[in-house]
């Protein structure tokens, strides 16, 4: 990372502008991580690891080139290879990309707390304790304790003038009980995560107990009777929903190649009632996902996807934006300097009702529906989707009673979107999501929710 930020960009500004390309973009990455992870009762990884390196990205004639390397020594003949890849690549057509405004930023964290400021050995204390109340329990078969942090600054310029700086610290805790009785195997997870000050993630004790002894409380919970019911979702499970069953289908790298889809998410379609409201926003406050720039120097916004039930934006890269003649919404990511910007959410939820229901007039009218809370696996595919809840819950007459064995959710989104029927006011974000998509994983995301209620929607067991 250069000492001089101003010095470098004079520097290189000069030979990216001549570059024989449409476009250049150079990103710098300083970065370090730690972690720390258990399997079983016994402790598997503990670790420091630092990484430096960088990129070049150019487009020529609608081709791209794009290089990575490790020590700046290198950028300068990284720079000619990625134009020469860029001339390889070239389609022969007028590049396109969304104007963008130029900025010269610099911009610092909302807080000097990062997890760093505590030493490693200080947290696997914590974690020990956490695995210790883990393992009080009798019916385990076995268990995983996890915690990731990571800091990193990152220097962005471009042949068009932007100059760039951005650092953030973020951590992450995750753990699973997994219990075991006559064959059969049940488990409980918690997923956690914060952006700069980590100390939330080191007083969940009461947490970790609850979910080791809810997967001792599965192996004897009934099963459920498959069909269709009136669900009630907790925050967590349907900020899930949103972020993999409709969030991603709002990415227009997906979108802008697909002309079937394009006609089914069709700007002004709609897709639900006038309570529902989705939203993907990087400048909230002190969320994982958040962000000020994207990777490719476009300032961040609030990006109304539904409003109101209806279609009103998709999340796009300079490029996407470009053709499909939208507007820049700050939405191209790239997990690291080894990989380019893709399209990529940020904090994606459905807004609060204020006018909407309390949870407990929310059941009060269910005669026999299912409570879902939190979730720990699921796949899409296309508008289809199918969700593993963590717990569920009967409801009959309007009261929360047994627990049951692990449900599953499926159904088509578009559907489920029509039929959710109400939308409470409790609006809360889980923040220890990792986002995967075109092998970059995990991506920092926040996704949230109120608690929402999904008439005729379809259960099996898990």
């Amino acid at each position: 990372m250069p000492n001089n930020m101003r010095e470098f960009a004079d520097d290189i500004a000069p030979l990216i502008r001549k570059a024989r390309a449409d476009y250049v973009e150079v990103r710098l990455e300083e970065g370090k991580s730690g972690r720390i992870s258990y399997r079983g009762k016994l402790l598997e990884v503990a670790s420091r690891v630092a990484d430096n390196g960088g990129c070049v990205r150019a487009l020529y004639k609608g081709g791209w080139g794009f290089v990575s390397f490790n020590s700046l020594d290198e950028l300068k003949n990284k720079l000619n290879e990625a134009v020469s890849l860029a001339h390889t690549a070239q389609k022969g057509q007028k590049s396109a990309l969304a104007d963008v405004d130029i900025y010269h930023k610099d911009i610092k964290p909302d807080t000097t707390i990062t997890p760093f400021d505590t030493p490693l050995a200080a947290k696997k204390e914590v974690l020990d304790q956490y695995n210790e109340i883990i393992w009080r329990h009798e019916g385990l078969q076995t268990s995983i304790l996890g915690y990731n942090e990571s800091w990193k600054k990152k220097i962005f310029l471009n042949s068009q003038g932007s100059l760039i700086a951005q650092e953030r610290a973020d951590a992450t805790l995750s753990m699973s009980a997994i219990a075991e009785k006559n064959g059969q195997v049940q488990q409980s997870s918690l997923s956690e995560g914060a952006l700069g000050d980590p100390s939330k993630l080191f007083n969940l004790h009461n947490q970790i107990e609850i979910h080791t002894q809810n997967a001792i409380n599965l192996l004897k919970a009934p099963a459920i009777i498959g069909g269709n019911y009136t669900v009630v979702l907790n925050p967590v499970i349907a900020g899930v929903f949103v972020h993999e069953a409709f969030g991603h289908l709002s990415e227009a790298d997906f979108l802008y190649e697909n002309p079937q889809m394009q006609e089914t998410m069709k700007l002004g379609t709609v897709f639900g009632g006038k309570h529902l409201t989705i939203i993907d926003d990087a400048t909230l406050p002190k969320l994982r996902g958040s962000y000020a720039f994207d990777d490719e120097g476009v300032l961040t916004h609030k990006n109304i996807l539904i409003n109101e039930g209806v279609l009103t934006g998709r999340l796009h890269s300079r490029e996407t934006a470009a053709k499909m003649g939208e507007s820049l919404t700050g939405s191209a990511r790239a997990i690291n300097y080894r990989h380019q910007p893709i399209v990529r959410m940020s904090n994606t939820y459905i807004a609060a009702n204020p006018q909407g229901p309390s949870f407990d007039e929310m059941i009060a009218d269910i005669k026999e529906g299912i409570y879902v809370k939190n979730w720990y696996g699921g796949q899409t595919s296309m508008e289809m989707f199918t969700f593993s809840a963590g717990q569920a819950f009967m409801i009959r007459k309007g009261k929360i009673e047994e627990m049951l064995k692990p449900i599953m959710l499926s159904g088509n989104v578009f559907e489920t979107l029509h039929n959710i029927s109400a939308i409470g006011r409790d609006l809360s974000y889980c923040e220890g999501g990792g986002c995967g998509k075109g092998g970059q994983y995990p991506l920092p995301v926040s996704d949230g929710s109120p608690h929402i209620v999904i008439n005729n929607c379809l259960i099996a067991g898990a």
